[in-house]
């Protein structure tokens, strides 16, 4: 049975609600005000991610531990995205290439989270994440962990039945930054470039390492 258009735009109303009531608590959460030149999201002290036990693209375990020892930038998508996902990941690739003149210790992780874990297996990750990327990480696993793990970081999600009995998942589309200690350091918005990104990235690790 297709659920009526009304229903699936309050449910996406609230959706949003929530996720910008869960921003603007983060942005009053936030540190000291930045320099000018940071675009994103500072708390005030580096957030613990709880426990997790994932799964990455080549069928190892990922967990807290991966995240330790190198920033991380970690994004929330799936492999059927038509625009947003691929759009970004296409993005960070450019990215990262922008921020090759770092050292390496300084040079950033990328990381997608699937939020579609029923459709998107270790081999389905294998085949898309590392085309933008070899060094990317794909990671997937049990649909209660993924719920978890997103609920833990306030990443909004739902799936959403389509006209053609398929369907897709509306999720966020911020970009997490991880420090070495494997905790939340900040937050990068959309919309998202390269270029800034990357500059983004410079200001923010470079004013959270003299903080």
């Amino acid at each position: 049975m297709s659920v009526p258009l009304r229903i699936i735009a309050a449910i996406l109303a609230l959706l949003a609600l929530g996720a910008g009531a869960y921003t603007a608590y983060r942005l009053q959460s936030a540190g000291p005000a930045a320099p000018d030149d940071i675009d994103a999201t500072i708390f005030n002290a580096p957030r613990p991610i709880p426990g997790f036990a994932l799964t990455d693209h080549n069928g190892e375990a990922f967990d807290p531990k991966r995240l330790q020892d190198h920033w991380t930038l970690l994004f929330f998508g799936f492999t059927h995205c038509p625009d947003v996902c691929p759009t970004t990941l296409n993005t960070l690739a450019r990215s990262r290439a922008l921020l090759s003149d770092l050292p390496a210790s300084l040079q950033p992780e990328v990381v997608l989270i699937s939020v579609d874990p029923e459709r998107d297996t270790v081999e389905k990750l294998r085949d898309y994440v590392p085309f933008f990327d070899p060094t990317f990480i794909g990671v997937t696993g049990t649909t209660a962990e993924i719920d978890a793990l997103t609920a833990a970081l306030g990443v909004a999600h739902m799936k959403v039945p389509r006209e053609d009995g398929d369907y897709t998942v509306d999720h966020s589309s911020a970009i997490f930054l991880i420090d070495p200690t494997g905790r939340q350091a900040a937050l990068f918005s959309a919309p998202h470039e390269a270029a800034s990104l990357a500059a983004r990235y410079k200001a923010t690790i470079s004013y959270l390492e003299r903080r």
